[in-house]
């Protein structure tokens, strides 16, 4: 981490899961925040699992994860070299044993393996891709914020398809995304995946679904399971009981089989 005033100005120290875990994040460009936490809340991982994050930025999700199931064996991918450094000091200044790689989600299955993720190692894959398509949005001056937002059209495909690769059969891969483009996802998930879940998430009660959480599983032949949705806020705007338990660390639905870790020794 940067020792000069100067480069820690360019940096925030955020809290995340009521602050039992700490990230050092870019002050500028892409910045984790609730969807990251919701993403690591799906995810049924138990410990011994083997878990990758793809496009990991600075770790939140994976190591939000880690924090709630102690024991896994986590891997943080991005294709930012800043960004992987930084993940792995976060892993380390908060006592989770992670490994970050850099590796380009597009990249040729021997790169893959090379970084030490041949096909079907995985248990789980998690990953919070590109959602907003570039033609509908204004490209950010900031070019790592462009990299984790915009979606040229493939983006989905192609993570997906990793996720596939490196998959075990019988493995999970979580994802979040807009929920009005529930269809996109459909069809990316079509080849190769089935018992697939969806957990709409809501902004208030009355209000319409603005992203999805999906479960889908390698190899399986289970039909489609529409979820009871997760509403963040009550009518009020204050935080619903089941968003404040998962932002502080607890799993989304019922995650009672997983204890959640100490809060780690600084």
């Amino acid at each position: 981490m940067p020792a000069d005033p100067a480069a820690a100005a360019d940096f925030t120290e955020d809290a995340f899961l009521a602050g039992r875990l700490s990230l050092r994040q870019p002050r500028r460009g892409h910045r984790a925040g609730h969807d990251a936490i919701l993403l690591a809340a799906a995810v049924r991982a138990q410990a011994g699992a083997r878990v990758v994050e793809f496009g990991a930025g600075a770790g939140a999700a994976g190591l939000a994860l880690a924090w709630r199931v102690n024991g896994i064996d986590l891997t943080l991918i991005d294709i930012n070299p800043a960004l992987v450094d930084l993940a792995q000091a976060n892993a380390t200044a908060n006592n989770i044993v992670a490994r970050a790689v850099v590796l380009d989600l597009g990249a040729p299955p021997a790169q893959f393996a090379e970084a030490g993720l041949p096909p079907d190692c995985a248990d789980h894959v998690l990953m919070n891709p590109p959602f907003h398509a570039a033609e509908r949005h204004r490209a950010s001056p900031d070019a790592a914020r462009r990299t984790a937002h915009l979606d040229e059209g493939e983006v989905l495909d192609v993570w997906v398809g990793a996720a596939r690769r490196v998959l075990k059969s019988g493995g999970t891969l979580t994802l979040i995304w807009r929920a009005d483009e529930l269809d996109r996802v459909l069809a990316a998930l079509r080849r190769g995946f089935g018992g697939i879940e969806i957990v709409p998430v809501y902004p208030k009660p009355e209000g319409a679904a603005i992203r999805i959480l999906v479960r889908a599983v390698k190899g399986s032949r289970a039909p489609l399971h529409l979820c009871a949705g997760l509403v963040l806020n009550d009518v009020a705007g204050n935080p619903s009981a089941e968003a404040k338990s998962i932002l502080e660390g607890a799993a989304l639905g019922s995650g009672a089989d997983q204890t959640p870790r100490d809060v780690p020794e600084k």
